[in-house]
Order: structure tokens, then C-alpha cells, then sequence
């Protein structure tokens, strides 16, 4: 039997991993802006480390199915993500623009292993006995990277420059390595499910393999898309906090104060359900997420202080259980055999609701902050009433398996 992790060490990995990660993005846009001027050129240079995210989680889930010592894999994905954004750092101001948005979509391929695909191998790491409380701490490395990459990015640019914070997220990346690099393998290797093919070693097949087990298991395709709608909500009101800061809080800079708020919340209720876990099963805790944050859309599209305080409190209340919700039931639906593929395209597929929703921001939030905010509040609701309707098909479905 392989030595298991303590999962107190696992998440020091992780969390230094997303630190790195989300240190990464506002640092990227502070060095690109303070080199070029520009901030389109800043924000196109976001835009390809993002959306060449969202496309890279599917086919490095298949290769890490695949891999006879799966940590050792994504150790070198971290590796090469570190080192590729050295190499933007080094690009920029010295090569044709081009050159450094290639360098940036081909680091973010690999983005997906630093969140489906580490959490993918949480069992691996620290045993099903502790895959419960592994898994809260896991979701809590998520909140606390959100709170400390933009402080992180933002301090270190304004005492060493924009060169130095994103070499501190590279560095930040690398730290982890070793964790990663010790990860058991499975103690044993598993038959071919019946959701994966049996002949044929081709990547399609490993892709299809994956998106099928996302559309034929019930639970699963339900999960996913309420978290894909949920997170379109999220990248609407992450897209509005400048705005939204400056019409509540005085200031568009205080909108990052909101997120940190709602970072400090989810951490908090993460915090909490780790000692003292909700009875209820992660399906009803997924769509009750989602209600409460149509609920701190709500409140927030008032647009009046203490409600907008209130909404990013709630927020980070809902998204914190919430993302403890979509991995407990993952790790309970996906065949061991395409674990990674489940992990890391379903984080691609949320990436891409994110980034739909931040761009459906812009064009409302320049009519209308609070239409935006409504808009988040509408796809909370649907990501909410569709857990309800997964909920009651699979109780159907149940009842009459019973009655058979």
C-alpha cells in the first residue's frame, strides 16, 4: 500500500500552486500594462493565458488518466507552467507582441493542473478514509490562493515592480512541486470502465471517454451544469466590482475589497464545515449555493452600501460549500479510470462560463451596473432550478429502479 499524504501537507502544495496561480494573472496584467502602455494589449495578453485554459483541462486529463505515476505528470505541468511564465516575463518588451501572447496560450494550456488536475489525485494522495475532510481543505486552498494572489501581486509590484511579482508566482508554482512529485499512484490499476473505450489508445477516444461519463451520469451532468452556470453569475459580479465599488463604496479600487471580502467568507464557512460538516448530500448543497447567491445578487444590484457589503458576504458564504459540494460529488461519480478527465475538463467548462459571463458584463455593466448584476442574479437562479430538476429526475429514476 503507498504511503498516503497527510492532508494538511497535500493542501500546503496546493495552495501553494493556486497562490502562484492567482498571484499570476494580476501580475501578468500589471507587467504588461507598465511595458506596452496599453491595456488592451494587457488585457489580450489575460484573454490567451485564460481561454487556452479552458481548452487544455480535457486533453491533460486523458494524459494524466494515462500516467503510471499520475503526481509525477503534474509535476511537470507545474514545472512547465512556472518556467512559461518566466518566459512571457522575459518576452515582453523585447519580442514582437506576438511572441509573448503565443508563450501565454501555451502556458495556460497547462493552467488545468494546477485545479482539476491536482484535486483529481486527492484520493490518491490521503486515502478514501480521509477523502471527506481532504476534500473541504482542498476547496479552502481555493479561497485562501483568491485572497492572497491579488494582495500578493499587488504588494510586491509597488515595492519591486510588476518583474517581481510575477516572478514571485512562478517561484510560488515551483514551491509545490515536491508535493505533487510524491503523490502515490493508484495502489492498483483498474479494468477499463464500461464509460471508456476498450481498444483504440488514440487521445479522441480518451476525450470522448471523458465527455461521455459527463453526459451519461446524471448527477455528474447536473453538477456540472449548475457549476458552469453559477460560475457565469460569478464572472459577471467579479467584472462589475469597479464599477460596483465606485458606486457604493466611493472608489473603483474598493471593488477589490469586495472580492476579498467574499474570499474571506468562503474561507471562513470552509473552515467551519470542515469540523462540523452539513447533514445534508452535496447535490442539495450545490442548487441551496446557487439560491444564495441569486440572493447576494440581488442585494448587491441595490447598489447602496451595506447591502453590497452584505451580497459579498453571502457570496463567499454560498461559494465556498459550494465548491466543497462539486468536488464531493466527482469524486463520487467519476470512474477511477477517468478521474483526471472529469477533474480537469469540468474545470475547463467552468472557466468558460466564467469568462462568457465577464464578457456579457461588459456591454450591460456600461448601460446599467445593476441590469448586470440582475443578469448574475438570473443565472444563479437557472444554475439553482436546474439542481432542483436534477435532483427530482434522479429520484425518480431511483424510485422506479425500487418499484422494478
Amino acid at each position: 500500500m503507498p504511503k498516503r499524504y497527510p492532508p494538511g501537507r497535500y493542501a500546503a502544495g496546493a495552495t501553494l500552486a493556486r497562490t502562484g496561480d492567482e498571484t499570476s494573472g494580476p501580475a501578468l496584467l500589471l507587467l504588461a500594462l507598465a511595458v506596452t502602455g496599453s491595456a488592451a494589449a494587457a488585457s489580450s495578453l489575460l484573454a490567451a493565458l485564460t481561454v487556452a485554459a479552458a481548452l487544455g483541462g480535457p486533453l491533460f486529463g486523458v494524459l494524466l488518466d494515462r500516467a503510471r505515476r499520475p503526481g509525477r505528470l503534474l509535476a511537470g505541468a507545474l514545472a512547465l507552467y512556472a518556467a512559461g511564465l518566466l518566459a512571457v516575463l522575459l518576452a515582453l518588451g523585447r519580442t514582437p507582441d506576438a511572441v509573448p501572447l503565443l508563450l501565454a496560450a501555451g502556458t495556460g494550456l497547462l493552467a488545468p493542473a494546477l485545479s482539476g488536475g491536482w484535486t483529481s489525485q486527492l484520493p490518491h494522495a490521503v486515502g478514501e478514509s480521509n477523502l471527506a475532510r481532504a476534500n473541504t481543505l482542498d476547496a479552502m486552498t481555493f479561497d485562501a490562493a483568491a485572497l492572497a494572489g491579488p494582495a500578493l501581486a499587488a504588494g510586491v509590484t509597488a515595492l519591486a515592480g510588476a518583474k517581481a511579482s510575477l516572478a514571485l508566482a512562478a517561484a510560488l508554482i515551483a514551491a509545490a512541486l515536491p508535493v505533487a512529485w510524491r503523490i502515490p499512484a493508484p495502489p492498483y490499476r483498474l479494468p477499463a470502465p464500461p464509460d471508456r473505450p476498450r481498444t483504440g489508445p488514440s487521445a479522441v477516444a480518451g476525450l470522448a471517454a471523458g465527455f461521455r461519463v459527463l453526459l451519461r451520469r446524471r448527477a455528474l451532468a447536473g453538477a456540472t451544469a449548475v457549476s458552469v452556470l453559477s460560475c457565469a453569475g460569478e464572472g459577471v459580479f467579479v467584472a462589475v466590482t469597479p464599477l460596483l465599488g465606485s458606486l457604493a463604496l466611493g472608489g473603483a479600487h474598493r471593488g477589490a475589497l469586495l472580492l476579498s471580502l467574499s474570499a474571506v467568507a468562503a474561507l471562513a464557512a470552509n473552515a467551519v464545515l470542515a469540523r462540523r460538516p452539513l447533514p445534508l448530500r452535496p447535490d442539495t448543497v450545490l442548487g441551496r449555493s446557487a439560491a444564495l447567491l441569486a440572493v447576494a445578487m440581488l442585494l448587491a444590484a441595490t447598489t447602496y452600501p451595506a447591502p453590497v457589503l452584505v451580497a459579498a458576504v453571502l457570496a463567499g458564504c454560498a461559494t465556498g460549500p459550494q465548491l466543497t459540494a462539486l468536488f464531493a460529488i466527482r469524486h463520487r461519480e467519476a470512474p477511477e479510470g477517468l478521474r483526471g478527465q472529469v477533474f480537469t475538463t469540468g474545470a475547463s467548462l467552468k472557466i468558460t462560463g466564467f469568462a462568457l459571463g465577464a464578457a456579457l458584463a461588459g456591454p450591460l455593466a456600461a448601460r446599467s451596473v445593476p441590469a448586470a448584476l440582475l443578469a448574475a442574479a438570473a443565472f444563479q437562479i437557472l444554475a439553482a432550478l436546474g439542481s432542483l430538476l436534477v435532483r427530482a429526475r434522479t429520484g425518480r429514476l431511483v424510485r422506479v429502479r425500487g418499484d422494478g
